[in-house]
């Protein structure tokens, strides 16, 4: 007889990184239940009520997976960097934003993870913030206490707008990179290259440094502190 014990575990994943893979390609709306279970290869298609109670449970547990493991990384990174003084430059800030948040499926398995989330962002956003329910973006908060105190040209209004872009382009730019290397049939030696992520990053350091075309044209109401609501995976969603 099997161990129902080892097998249980086993299939819930297989459930996990199917229903991600799919979301992440077709959003979470364009997904049935029916769907997840035949992608992992289960006979009973009942196995994500049995698992999880709902597709919007599974859904907000691959949420906290992985905002979780990025949020690990990226504070680690930050105490190495803190340990021998604060980040000094832009660019130290850059990549704990972005090295954290790539090769999150580990050896062999493919990444799904930032276009699920960005998908999920752009049309569940209420979802996504409280499946998080305001945990596992401490590392991210992080990096923005630094960026502040290293733009210090820019006012607290324009480091937000700043903040707005950049989590824009990180999270764009890395789901397109997942959706290129999800791509088996050709090689994309650009996204495989060494120097492309750190390419990236200067580019990600340029647009946080760059000086203002003009302070202008904000209303009143965003002049002063900040309002934003940060998302784990390097989103400001404002």
């Amino acid at each position: 007889m099997k161990d129902e014990s080892k097998r249980q575990p086993a299939a819930r994943e297989q459930i996990k990184l199917a229903a991600l893979r799919l979301f992440a390609v077709h959003g979470i709306d364009g997904v049935t239940v029916r769907q997840i279970v035949d992608a992992c290869g289960q006979k009973n298609h009942a196995a994500v009520s049995y698992y999880f109670g709902t597709k919007e449970a599974l859904v907000r547990e691959l949420v906290v997976d992985g905002a979780r493991l990025i949020d690990i990384r990226r504070n680690a990174l930050l105490d190495t960097l803190e340990a021998v003084g604060d980040p000094v430059t832009v660019t130290q800030v850059a990549e704990a934003l972005v090295y954290p948040s790539i090769d999150l499926g580990g050896e062999g398995e493919e990444d799904s993870y930032i276009r699920f989330i960005f998908m999920l962002t752009m049309n569940q956003r209420a979802l996504f913030m409280d499946a998080l329910e305001n945990r596992w973006n401490s590392g991210y908060l992080r990096c923005l206490d630094h960026l502040r105190r290293l733009l210090p040209h820019l006012s607290p209004a324009m480091q937000n707008q700043r903040f707005v872009f950049m989590g824009a382009y990180v999270a764009c730019v890395l789901a397109f990179r997942e959706a290129a290397l999800s791509d088996r049939s050709r090689p994309h030696a650009m996204w495989r290259a060494h120097g492309t992520l750190a390419d990236f990053i200067v580019t990600l350091t340029a647009m946080l440094e760059a000086p203002l075309a003009q302070e202008g044209g904000l209303p009143v109401s965003r002049r002063g502190k900040p309002r934003s609501i940060v998302g784990s995976v390097g989103m400001i969603l404002d």
